[in-house]
């Protein structure tokens, strides 16, 4: 980066880490935090309508998770550098985040130690993975190889889906919100049911919470 001064969109849904992380960032010289967001969707629009350098998303928020956003931000704004903040110490976020896109995991427990460092490290274009996560790497290497990955019954656009279905969202507004027809809704719907051989929106909403799509 070439820029003087880095201007940062931060988000998560909790005004009170929002304001810690803001107070942390504008205290190191060089950084400017000029957006926030509430929700994973907000934060898409607040970004791809921005000029913003990096992007701060926490891993659990309403309407698109932080790792749904950098899925989203890496499609239309690919040179956008983009971290995951999260409290979960959880191999299945840590690795959802690198393969959707993003240039590091912070723990929340060690931001005031790790944020700064991994913000710098992001924007020379380096990788900043905790110390558990790169021995979550190393094993993933040693057991499975570099090109093994895991499967997801679910397209990232289902996902989105099963998310909004679970916040209690109607057809008609998961389709305004992703942009799609309430038809394409249903279809959607009806495949992830399938694919995950489930029966009702209980059973989906309990599928959502194991997967960190919404908090219990």
């Amino acid at each position: 980066m070439s820029r003087s001064t880095i201007r940062v969109l931060l988000a998560d849904d909790h005004a009170v880490v929002r304001a810690g992380l803001k107070a942390l960032l504008d205290a190191e010289p060089g950084f400017d935090v000029v957006a926030e967001a509430s929700d994973g969707a907000e934060a898409v629009r607040a970004a791809l309508a921005g000029d913003i350098d990096l992007a701060i998303l926490d891993v659990s928020m309403p309407r698109l998770t932080g790792i749904q956003a950098v899925r989203q931000l890496a499609e239309h704004r690919p040179n956008l550098r983009t971290l995951i903040l999260s409290m979960h110490d959880n191999e299945q976020f840590f690795f959802e985040a690198l393969r959707a896109g993003a240039s590091g995991y912070v723990l929340k427990t060690a931001a005031h130690e790790d944020l700064i460092d991994a913000c710098r490290a992001t924007l020379r274009g380096q990788p900043f993975l905790y110390p558990r996560g790169v021995a979550a790497l190393v094993r993933e290497f040693l057991e499975h190889g570099p090109d093994e990955t895991q499967l997801d019954p679910l397209s990232p656009r289902e996902t989105e889906v099963v998310k909004l279905i679970a916040e209690g969202l109607s057809g008609r507004d998961i389709g305004e919100l992703l942009h799609i027809s309430q038809k394409t809704v249903e279809r959607h719907r009806s495949n992830i049911f399938e694919k995950l051989g489930l029966k009702d929106r209980v059973a989906l909403t309990r599928y959502a919470i194991r997967r960190g799509l919404v908090e219990p």
